[in-house]
């Protein structure tokens, strides 16, 4: 049997796996399908239902929502599901939402990501780990986040929308396109504006390894030839050995919904 703390006016269904050392503040609401890890801390005012997963010492702020049906008009009830790594950071008012039966039925988030106040996951997309969004994030359905990404505050994604890792969009950035890895996407509607540096220095990657995707960038975003000719030129050179430079290509080459955001022409 479980040991956990709760406040006297939280409500927790007596068929919810809550795990031990969790705290459960006032006001919190723990609906029958929810599954808590150890050590999870809602702090007050949490709503969390649906098939809701959340895994070991996240911990959720005052009037978070998660769970809730998703925003979807073709929802009609079916089993879909919710799950949200261990070490996450989910401030005031994030909402996040299950998968629909039309998008894989799961929503997913990684390990160790921070979720600043407002912030919103819509149905079905997936969001890797150590991912951060700032306030007011708006991520709409059927996204794609990779591992470290960035997303400035008050940016709004489009649904079907890949962001790779390491990519940083910012803040107020409309993004319509799929964002490269390491790519930086900025202003509405967003326009690539050059690889994320700041953010691989941080994360020290080797100045080679940035000097290759340097070199990579330049190559593909040149103004001469087609895009496809332009990856055959980089597939041809021997910066295409380095395996950050081939995570580009790939992302690039890979079915998408979306067209790829690319850098102002004016």
């Amino acid at each position: 049997m479980s040991r956990y703390s709760a406040h006297a006016t939280a409500i927790i269904d007596e068929r919810a796996k809550v795990g031990d050392g969790c705290e459960i503040g006032p006001y919190c609401i723990v609906g029958p399908d929810v599954v808590l890890g150890k050590a999870v801390k809602l702090i007050s005012h949490v709503s969390i239902t649906g098939r809701t997963t959340i895994g070991d010492r996240v911990r959720v702020f005052p009037f978070s929502s998660l769970g809730s049906e998703p925003q979807d008009l073709k929802f009609a009830g079916e089993a879909t599901t919710l799950e949200i790594g261990a070490n996450c950071t989910i401030r005031e008012g994030v909402t996040m939402n299950p998968g629909t039966a039309g998008g894989g039925s799961v929503t997913r988030v990684g390990e160790g990501c921070t979720f600043l106040a407002s912030s919103h996951v819509a149905h079905d997309c997936k969001v890797g780990n150590r991912v951060i969004f700032s306030n007011n994030v708006m991520l709409a359905g059927h996204c794609t986040v990779g591992d470290h990404a960035i997303l400035g505050g008050g940016a709004g994604v489009h649904q079907f929308v890949r962001i790779g890792h390491h990519a940083f969009v910012g803040g107020l950035a409309g993004v319509e396109n799929d964002v490269i890895p390491y790519g930086m996407a900025l202003g509405n509607r967003a326009g690539l504006a050059g690889l994320n540096i700041v953010g691989m220095k941080r994360l020290g990657f080797t100045r080679e390894t940035i000097q290759s995707l340097r070199h990579a960038y330049r190559l593909l975003f040149s103004n001469e030839g087609t895009l496809m000719e332009r990856i055959a030129d980089v597939e041809a050179d021997d910066i295409a050995k380095d395996p950050y430079v081939r995570e580009i290509l790939d992302f690039i080459k890979a079915a998408s919904d979306r067209s790829l955001c690319v850098p102002r022409t004016t």
